[in-house]
């Protein structure tokens, strides 16, 4: 008894490390919308169930032992992994860790009281072996993932009660806020950027509120108007994301933004739209969603934006820096050093030019400041305030950051993974001096497209990297087929399963001045160990 004691106690330590874990990974896999948990379940089958876990479900089939030996042996193996569990939790560096959101802890209690249920069947039901019930109790913990699960559709109609109650608290809070404007920022990517930039320019005038870090969920953007927003707020800025259909439009409806800014419609998120149709719709409900006074500013360099019928009547700007005839606001002159860029900047029936610096490196972000020029001129900023918005512009964190790392300097593109941005980034590093280093996961969630795309990136590192740091052999397998096909040497292709690997042997080779991309960083569910 004393040894089945042991074993429970043991249990229930391995179930709150590993329900830990799989809460995690639910995190990471927007809890399981399309799917995209049980797509990780799958794909990561041997790393899930191939371990030492497997051991639990043999042990009865042994049933020849004594009890008292098999007991022993339970607690043998539930000690090992354990222990295996305990090392990799300490050993990890978790890039994104878990956020213990109050939806985490709901989903926590309701996984809690699963096992709960169990372990008291367990007692019940099998009052005359122990070790049925430890057998029964292993296969709860060996799919443990299946566990959250169920406790995630469990769940559902709790978080629709909750989101249903901040959803309308949002709403009262904005329609209380009369002298408040909002500003909808959406496209495949650059987004986050461009809000940042559009903060830093109109703050110069006006007291802005814009959505803290990447909040560009329904939630992300209740939390900022529930807990953020105040009366002083002249405007709100509302990054906006989306993976399917319809999720603009409903952003939207909850904000009601004046303004939008539409970045560059890409093919991010592919696999989950469906279709590029799909993405240019979607990514214009914003547009479509402004009233009648209102402004949006588009792209004229972007294909999806100029081809695209628009539905309703605002005003659009037009920014640029190649289709400059269409353009209302556009740039020209552009000089990039591993300082930051100058450039001159155009308005429409204007004579004059007006050069802008900035410490922001890649064209990408010229295209952001155009932005936040033509919406900040619209709203009553001057010339010298956009000059000093502009000039005071911080660098976004892991996008095209610039910063030292020992005696080289590291790119942080972390945040970036996306065709265009890819290159963009590559660009930037061709532009540098001295030896010149990609640390990349490739691109993910791109569809039909995923390989011919990850292959011409191989390409085109090889044309500007002197070693490429890949993450994950299968995750990068069409870049390194894209490398090779481009005589790219097979002996600088570095291949690890994890970020923190990579930049132990950056460390070790400590290559004075050399500089490194950090490209396309990404989350820990990707991780190939």
């Amino acid at each position: 008894m004393k040894i089945f004691l042991l074993s429970i106690v043991m249990y229930v330590i391995f179930v709150i490390f590993k329900t830990e874990k799989s809460l995690h990974m639910l995190q990471q896999n927007r809890y399981n919308r399309g799917n995209k948990y049980l797509k990780w379940i799958k794909g990561n089958f041997k790393k899930n169930y191939l371990n030492w876990e497997l051991l639990l479900l043999i042990l009865p089939f042994f049933s020849f032992f004594d009890n008292v030996l098999l007991g022993i042996l339970f607690n043998t193996i539930y000690f090992i992994n354990l222990s295996i569990l305990i090392y990799k939790r300490k050993r990890e560096q978790k890039k994104v860790p878990l956020n213990w959101t109050g939806r985490i802890k709901r989903l926590y209690c309701t996984s809690a009281f699963l096992y709960i249920i169990g372990i008291t069947a367990a007692f019940l039901f099998t009052k005359e072996s122990n070790i049925i019930s430890l057998f029964f109790l292993s296969i709860c913990l060996y799919f443990n993932n299946l566990v959250v699960v169920l406790a995630n559709i469990l769940n559902i109609p709790i978080e629709k009660s909750v989101n249903l109650y901040f959803y309308r608290h949002a709403q009262k809070k904005l329609k209380s806020l009369e002298q408040l404007e909002v500003v909808g920022i959406t496209g495949s990517y650059g987004k986050t950027s461009s809000k940042n930039i559009l903060n830093d320019v109109l703050s110069i005038k006006y007291n802005v509120m814009p959505t803290p870090k990447n909040y560009n969920t329904p939630t992300g953007l209740m939390i900022t108007i529930n807990d953020y927003l105040d009366k002083f707020n002249d405007y709100f800025i509302a990054e906006m994301g989306a993976c399917r259909k319809g999720e603009i439009k409903e952003l939207c409806c909850l904000v009601q933004p004046k303004y939008g800014i539409l970045t560059k419609i890409g093919v991010a998120h592919l696999e989950t739209f469906g279709s590029e149709k799909t993405i240019q719709k979607t990514k214009f409900e914003l547009i479509e969603s402004l009233p009648k006074d209102g402004i949006g500013v588009l792209n004229a360099d972007d294909e999806k934006q100029i081809s695209y019928p628009l539905k309703n009547k605002v005003k659009i700007l037009w920014i640029g820096i190649e289709n400059t005839k269409k353009c209302d606001v556009y740039a020209s002159n552009i000089k990039l050093t591993s300082e930051g860029t100058t450039f001159d900047c155009h308005f429409k029936n204007k004579k004059k030019k007006i050069t802008f610096t900035t410490r922001l490196l890649g064209k990408t972000n010229i295209y952001n400041i155009l932005a936040a020029i033509a919406l900040g001129s619209s709203l009553g900023l001057t010339e010298e305030e956009l000059k000093i918005g502009v000039k005071k512009v911080q660098p976004v964190e892991h996008r095209l950051q610039l910063k030292r790392y020992y005696d080289m300097y590291l790119i942080d593109d972390a945040y970036n993974a996306n065709p265009e941005g890819a290159k963009m980034a590559l660009d930037v590093l061709n532009l540098m001096p001295g030896k010149k280093v990609v640390i990349s996961s490739g691109m993910i969630e791109l569809g039909d497209k995923s390989d011919i795309l990850n292959k011409e990136l191989g390409h085109y590192m090889a044309n500007v990297a002197d070693i490429a740091i890949l993450i994950g052999e299968k995750q990068t397998k069409m870049v390194q087929e894209g490398l090779l096909e481009n005589k790219f040497k097979k002996e600088n292709i570095i291949v690890f399963n994890n970020i923190q690997e990579a930049f132990e042997y950056v460390k070790m080779m400590n290559e004075k001045d050399a500089y490194i991309l950090l490209q396309s960083d990404l989350p820990d569910a990707f991780n190939e160990s």
